[in-house]
């Protein structure tokens, strides 16, 4: 790599944004998390991490960011950030820098990926070689695909998540009913996200007339896992409309290389997820149910996907990828 010192890597979400630095051989320091709130804008950010590091400065970057990527300019969904990518290269010192969707560098992850790094939550056998989708809510939902290409895996970014969510039952088309009135457009992220989980517990309390205090997610989590009703029926009907927008994506993309999960609410929840509607919801596809049962869904344990898929990016740009997962 250029400098022969190491690549920057960085994933940029909606709240957080984790770096680490790469040595020749492609092995990974620590990561370090920063909270976004703390700064003005991305650079900012990365020359915090640079600061941090008692090391020779990278000469290359590769950044999976929580934004379509279409040109130069990048302008985040959930935040008010924006860059350009040749200035930012050039602000630090970067002689390359590769910026990707942060989906996409999930998606990137999967070839990566052991049987240990994966939950099972149920379906039949991944075909080799074929499609493979991942999906998964955090402080928004992020989808994108991941293909065969030669010897290697090309990811398919898009923005999924921001398309008009289904009802299957009486109860979500009054949902997402009162969540159109309230927004003008009722996206899958209105509801499976962060801030989605509030919009959804608000919109359950106002099927009884029931006062509902705006919680955080975490808390309605948390109140989920102590037994309280009112958040347990949210986080049910939460995974039962990702049952249902996994089920669309999977049949979109034809992944019957499996169909993947991860983003930042699902691992604290591992446990509710295997026990809820989520894999009957994915299924329920009418005809098409025997093809939906033969494809595993699986969530993602290990830490920092987005990171392992831009170790792969650089290693495919530069050499052949790692065998398995190079972990911290």
């Amino acid at each position: 790599m250029s400098r022969g010192a190491a690549a920057l890597i960085a994933d940029v979400g909606g709240t957080h944004t984790r770096c680490a630095l790469l040595d020749a051989r492609g092995g990974r320091s620590p990561v370090r998390s920063y909270h976004n709130d703390r700064f003005d804008n991305l650079r900012d950010v990365i020359r915090a991490f640079l600061t941090d590091q008692a090391h020779t400065p990278p000469g290359s970057g590769a950044f999976a960011v929580a934004a379509p990527i279409v040109g130069d300019h990048v302008t985040f969904t959930n935040r008010r950030w924006q860059f350009s990518i040749r200035q930012l290269a050039g602000e630090l010192a970067l002689e390359r820098l590769d910026v990707i969707n942060d989906f996409a560098a999930q998606a990137l992850s999967l070839p990566m990926l052991g049987e240990s790094d994966s939950l099972s939550i149920g379906g039949g056998q991944a075909l080799p070689y074929a499609a493979r989708v991942v999906l998964g809510p955090g402080t928004g939902i992020g989808i994108a695909g991941l293909v065969r290409a030669g010897d290697g895996w090309i990811a398919v970014p898009g923005e999924g998540g921001h398309a008009s969510l289904a009802a299957i039952t009486d109860i979500e088309t009054r949902i997402i009913t009162r969540l159109r009135s309230r927004f003008g457009h009722c996206s899958a992220e209105r509801v499976l996200s962060g801030p989605g989980l509030t919009n959804l517990y608000e919109a359950l309390a106002a099927e009884t007339d029931a006062d509902a205090a705006e919680l955080a997610p975490k808390e309605i989590t948390a109140r989920a896992a102590q037994g309280d009703g009112r958040a347990s029926r949210c986080l049910d009907q939460f995974f039962a409309f990702l049952g249902t927008v996994a089920g669309n994506v999977a049949l979109t993309f034809g992944a019957v290389g499996g169909v993947y999960l991860s983003g930042g609410i699902l691992p604290d929840v591992a446990a509710a997820l295997q026990v809820s509607q989520f894999r009957a919801r994915f299924e329920d596809k009418g005809r098409y149910r025997g093809y939906l049962a033969a494809i595993p869904t699986r969530l993602i344990t290990v830490e920092h996907p987005a990171l392992l898929g831009l170790q792969y990016l650089l290693a495919s740009s530069h050499g052949p990828p790692q065998a398995g997962p190079a972990r911290s």
